[in-house]
């Protein structure tokens, strides 16, 4: 399946109003016939990023829809959102849309906003899968920073310490990734790439999130600012709440995200499913097992 993102400013993608006022942008690919899966993008992102897994979608039997959060491309801000208002978003997308049930998909950063998703939406989500996703920051059984890389490390604790430091850090750091293209992404991001990752992160896949990322910061970075706030406060929902299955993927190589986080939302998800992949890492994770994860995600949805 080919999407045509020639246009890099972000004019190919679809924008609907939200009952509140806003602006939500979004993508969709495949056959309306097929079953609705709204993917969340990772953390600074936009839905471009996920225009790569509109081929796994299609083989699954799967209709892709995509949406950038509140803050990012031309999804207008929504300050002081946390993760759960991600239903919200969701719900207003699929009702504009015509969709009724439906499967979800989290990268990294998206991990938390498929969850609240399979939580916040019983009647509608059949199942739900966190790749790569984090934990719940503050939980007395997860230390969160363990593990990660120097650069995520100083980002959280930027966000820690609040939003006038997380708003000087990532002012910042923000600008050199304005101008991003796909073989600089690997270095610009430190340590936070294993090496299989770098080994996945080539050809049209980097350039796909390069342009992805470049779209997200074009304007700022408030929808970076408040996905991090969102992270390290409370969700705004139980994980005792979620009855639909949740699919919990992590390579044991990833950097980004480690996989104790992982193995945290196996423990309090009672209706987790964990995949750990000792080959694999942040992104390779996706390149590698996407469609089975798509697979499964489609099964428990018939």
């Amino acid at each position: 399946m080919t999407i045509d993102t020639s246009v890099t400013d972000g004019n190919w993608l679809s924008v609907c109003e939200t009952p509140d006022g806003r602006e939500l942008e979004y993508f969709v690919a495949g056959s309306e016939a097929g079953i609705p899966i709204v993917c969340h993008h990772g953390t600074p992102s936009t839905c471009p990023a996920l225009v790569s897994w509109a081929d796994a979608a299609e083989s699954a039997g799967l209709y892709l829809i995509a949406y950038s959060r509140p803050g990012y491309g031309r999804s207008t801000r929504l300050r002081g959102r946390d993760i759960a208002h991600a239903a919200n978003d969701t719900t207003y997308l699929l009702d504009h849309l015509g969709a009724d049930t439906f499967v979800t998909a989290g990268w990294s950063g998206g991990g938390p906003y498929a969850i609240a998703c399979g939580a916040l939406m019983p009647d509608r989500c059949k199942a739900a899968a966190s790749i790569a996703g984090v934990g719940l920051f503050g939980a007395s059984d997860l230390d969160y920073l363990d593990g990660m890389g120097d650069e995520n490390i100083a980002e959280w604790g930027a966000a820690i310490d609040g939003p006038e430091v997380l708003h000087d850090f990532l002012n910042e750091n923000y600008t050199a990734l304005q101008t991003i293209n796909g073989p600089e992404l690997a270095a610009a991001f430190g340590n936070l790439f294993s090496e299989v990752d770098r080994a996945a992160l080539t050809g049209e896949f980097a350039d796909q999130l390069a342009t992805s990322m470049r779209w997200a910061l074009s304007s700022g970075f408030d929808g970076w600012i408040d996905d991090d706030l969102a992270f390290v406060r409370p969700w705004g929902f139980e994980l005792a709440a979620l009855a639909a299955p949740v699919m919990v993927w992590h390579g044991l190589q990833d950097n980004s995200v480690p996989p104790s986080h992982a193995k945290w939302l196996d423990r309090h998800i009672r209706v987790a499913r964990l995949m750990l992949e000792p080959e694999h890492g942040h992104v390779s994770l996706v390149t590698a097992h996407l469609q089975t994860i798509f697979t499964q995600l489609a099964d428990f949805a018939c």
